[in-house]
């Protein structure tokens, strides 16, 4: 890659590091990939809504929580025009360009950030150099190099010789396991021959290049409220029903959900809470937890018996029960015929230092819910794993991108995209 074009791929990753924003309050940032698909001139380019479809979005905010995110953004110079495309959270974008017969090849990187401050230690890059976060969230995963390379690949596929269609997509809300679903379902899948998703890091130091990712954990994210009855805790305690309590017993035996031999499951109470004074019977309590598993179908067994704890605690106590989705995602596996591809060019590669074939994620990412669209289309997908060395683990304060591997990301992917769309596998 050329010096000046890296140079102004970083500068972009530190604007958009400085401004992380949530699942689905990604304005400033959708507003930023905007000027960069423009300035680079693509045939299409879907925003918002447009992007996302008609598809159902969980965990969206409420409105006066998207409209101080909205504002943010509107203040520190996102485009007033943009923005009206994105009202309500429609976040995200698709970029496409259109060269001629050949495949239709897609690339989907993430944009959203984590909800948790930045380090503050001058030892961290990000704040020695001047561009931590100035939002309260925090890129902690990645997601400021995964647009970048987005960038810089659908600038380098606009100025190649590539044969065929190419498709950016820039998917909200990855974090919450929120913003796949949507996007698969959007239709701007439908006719993708070839899909490529990419990560930085994972623990893979930079020069590393994992050609496919495997063993995605279905995921299923969820939050329980429970309603009782309020009473007087010493005069007539009797009269009330403790949501504190039918809580506490659905999260004793969340973790007493039996495991199934067929592989892994898991589950997790994440966040708890509930009550509003220590003589007060309490009426209100939630759990904020999510089950996994090895496949779909095992996550789906662990789903079951969860929600059947959770309705049966409530029942025990006398408590109500609201049950609510809040995001999720289904297992998924690189295809050998794409994952050959990335590893043979990462192999010719001078920046690759090693070049690994296959890995397990053990983790869960909604990229597979594109991956699975792709496939069940006929098509072919895979999960790119581009190492980064990072001085944190990934969703800590000190997490950082070693910014040398924006470069590698990008031509990796670019010479993976045209060797695909030569190859047709």
């Amino acid at each position: 890659m050329q010096e000046a074009r890296h140079a102004d791929l970083i500068e972009l990753r530190r604007d958009l590091h400085r401004h992380p924003e949530p699942a689905w309050r990604e304005f400033y940032t959708t507003s930023r990939i905007v000027d960069e698909c423009e300035r680079i001139g693509v045939d299409e380019l879907y925003v918002g809504p447009d992007a996302l479809g008609d598809g159902e979005r969980t965990a969206v905010p409420d409105d006066d929580e998207l409209q101080r995110w909205y504002d943010r953004a509107r203040e520190v110079g996102a485009r007033g025009d943009v923005l009206d495309q994105l009202k309500g959270g429609y976040t995200g974008a698709v970029a496409v360009l259109e060269r001629g017969e050949g495949p239709t090849v897609a690339l989907r990187v993430d944009i959203d950030g984590l909800p948790r401050e930045e380090s503050e230690d001058e030892e961290h890059t990000p704040v020695g150099e001047g561009f931590r976060s100035r939002t309260g969230a925090m890129h902690a995963c990645g997601h400021d190099a995964h647009a970048t390379i987005g960038i810089g690949v659908l600038e380098a596929i606009a100025e190649s010789d590539f044969q065929g269609t190419f498709k950016l997509l820039f998917q909200p809300g990855e974090e919450i396991v929120a913003g796949g679903k949507p996007m698969a379902g959007s239709g701007h899948l439908d006719d993708v021959d070839y899909l490529l998703a990419v990560h930085v890091g994972l623990d893979h130091p930079t020069g590393e290049v994992v050609a496919g990712i495997d063993d995605f954990l279905a995921v299923h994210h969820f939050r329980a409220d429970f309603s009782g009855t309020p009473a007087h805790a010493g005069n007539e305690p009797n009269a009330g029903d403790n949501a504190v309590q039918a809580m506490a017993t659905a999260v004793q035996n969340l973790y007493a959900i039996p495991r199934h031999g067929d592989g892994p499951t898991r589950v997790n109470a994440g966040m708890v809470g509930g009550g509003s004074a220590t003589n007060i019977v309490p009426e209100e309590a939630f759990v904020e937890g999510e089950v996994r598993g090895q496949s779909t179908e095992l996550m789906e067994y662990t789903r079951e018996r969860a929600e059947r704890t959770l309705d049966h605690a409530a029942g025990i106590h006398g408590c109500s029960l609201e049950l609510t989705t809040v995001g999720g995602a289904p297992s998924a596996e690189s295809d050998t015929a794409l994952v050959d591809i990335v590893h043979e060019i990462s192999s010719g590669m001078a920046s690759v230092e090693t070049a690994t074939d296959r890995d397990a994620l053990g983790g869960s990412e909604d990229a597979t819910y594109l991956m699975r669209t792709v496939q069940e289309n006929g098509g072919l997908a895979a999960y790119v794993c581009v190492g980064t060395d990072h001085p944190g683990g990934h969703h800590t304060a000190t997490f950082d991108v070693d910014e040398e591997s924006i470069a590698i990301g990008v031509d990796t992917l670019t010479d993976s995209i045209y060797e695909i769309a030569q190859k047709k596998p």
